[in-house]
């Protein structure tokens, strides 16, 4: 039963699973010859060419086809098969928060993320698309609605189980199968052809580096949410780690933050679970342990699980968490003053955070001015220990991009 938990665990679709053993079976003395069992062979489910016939006579037949990548293109390792299909294709690819780099943000096809609360960039793609082709996206990462309000845009299926349920996602045609298999098999369909189902594709990652641009020599302080944006992305390579933390930090790391490798800028988007970043942040270094990993997190995020701090310390695992400062519950607050025009009770006090990440050991810096951020990042990542730094922010930004953004008109 212990084998089977830990087969079923890391199955598809992977996460937690429940054993439990009963007290007289806990007190049975312990078998002395017992082995541990062999996992159970996992064989890789391939595309049925009925399914994969129909799916290209749907794309054949679309004029305006865009991609969808979910975070299930990231956990099936097919972000160089997606990115491929796309090439051959010439479709251009949008991601979940969740999926961010199954396509690098530096391609000419790559659009950027779509579920974002307001009618992003992105979404003035989907508003012209008589065709979306979900891969590896499920519904608990954004309802299809944002993408698709009318129901009247058919949907491609592509992942390992079928689809779930909603009006909002009308499924024309799927491929069940593993996600790479089913892309390859899909390829083949095709001969390569330019990316011109959006020629314009090139205007929406314009927009978001002018954006991210904005903030790269803001020198206000408290700093702009643009500006700490810019500077993690200098700080890090291309195959370090990012954790973005549930709160208005993630929708600034999901928009901006350019991602260049799958599962790089991880954000938790399905439960939204907010605290997740610091011990996700333990998981991920002793996943890549070459790689940097940073933390980014609120400061109610980061209280709530700070102690985490202390395991990192004793288990000698080096990482940042890099803390938003605003003293509030900054999400909440945005979504109060969005919906009511005022907020209450989501103000808090902090500890003199260097402070209190000395008192576990870890190295504790605060920034006094924009200009310190970067070469504070830079000190911290060479360190080969834990840091923690606090970094004000000014989120009077966010009613200014949600603004921004609802009198948007097509930029396309």
């Amino acid at each position: 039963m212990v084998r089977k938990a830990f087969d079923v665990a890391q199955s598809e679709r992977p996460g937690a699973a429940y054993l439990a053993i009963p007290e007289d079976i806990e007190a049975l003395p312990a078998p002395v010859e017992a082995k541990p069992l062999p996992e159970r062979p996992r064989h890789a489910a391939g595309a049925d060419p009925a399914q994969v016939q129909a799916a290209a006579k749907l794309i054949r037949s679309a004029k305006r086809p865009i991609i969808l990548a979910g975070h299930g293109t990231a956990r099936a390792g097919a972000a160089k098969t997606l990115t491929r299909f796309s090439e051959v294709t010439g479709i251009p690819v949008a991601t979940t928060f969740m999926g961010k780099g199954v396509i690098s943000d530096r391609h000419p096809n790559a659009l950027g993320v779509v579920g974002f609360m307001r009618h992003d960039f992105e979404n003035f793609a989907f508003d012209k698309s008589d065709l979306i082709i979900a891969v590896g996206y499920e519904l608990q990462e954004f309802a299809p609605a944002r993408i698709n309000p009318n129901h009247d845009t058919p949907i491609l299926h592509i992942h390992r189980f079928a689809q779930d349920t909603d009006a909002a996602y009308p499924v024309a045609s799927s491929i069940e199968a593993e996600i790479g298999l089913a892309l390859e098999a899909l390829t083949e369909e095709f001969t390569a052809r330019p990316c011109n189902s959006y020629p314009n594709g090139a205007v929406i990652r314009a927009l978001h580096a002018k954006e991210l641009k904005s903030g790269e020599n803001d020198a206000s302080f408290p700093l702009k949410p643009q500006r700490i944006v810019n500077d993690i992305r200098k700080a890090l390579g291309d195959e370090d780690i990012v954790l973005a933390d549930t709160g208005a930090i993630k929708m600034w790391m999901a928009r901006l933050y350019p991602a260049y490798a799958p599962l790089t800028c991880l954000i938790s988007n399905g439960l939204s679970t907010m605290a997740f970043a610091l011990p996700g942040a333990l998981g991920a270094k002793l996943a890549k342990p070459k790689a940097k990993v940073l933390a980014a997190m609120g400061d109610g995020a980061f209280l709530m699980n700070s102690q985490e701090i202390e395991t990192a310390v004793r288990e000698k695992i080096p990482l940042i968490a890099l803390v938003w400062v605003d003293n509030a519950y900054g999400l909440i607050k945005w979504k109060m003053d969005l919906e009511m025009g005022h907020d209450r009770e989501v103000d808090f006090g902090n500890p003199d955070f260097v402070k209190y990440a000395e008192s576990f050991g870890a190295k504790g810096y605060q920034i006094k001015a924009a200009a310190d951020l970067l070469p504070t990042l830079r000190r911290a990542l060479e360190h080969d220990g834990v840091s923690v730094i606090a970094c004000p922010v000014d989120y009077s930004e966010n009613l200014k991009l949600t603004a921004k953004l609802g009198a948007l008109t097509d930029p396309l």
